[in-house]
């Protein structure tokens, strides 16, 4: 059985953009994670970007107040 070669696709490195992506917590208003092409930083809907309600942390943004969605329409 042969090894693989260095720069085979097992070992191929992705940009750290797409990294951290994949990484980030999603909260439930978000509609991607953060740094996904094609999404923006909004306000969210739920607390108007104050992040709390009735004194605890917002549900739908964590508490940050933003929310990431899809622009552009695609």
């Amino acid at each position: 059985m042969r090894n693989k070669a260095p720069n085979s696709q097992g070992t191929k490195k992705r940009p750290a953009a797409q990294m951290q992506a994949a990484n980030s917590m999603l909260n439930p208003g978000d509609e991607a994670a953060r740094g996904t092409v094609g999404t923006g930083e909004d306000i969210c809907p739920e607390c108007h970007g104050e992040g709390r309600i009735v004194g605890s942390a917002c549900p739908n943004c964590g508490g940050s107040g933003t929310i990431n969605r899809a622009i552009g329409g695609a």
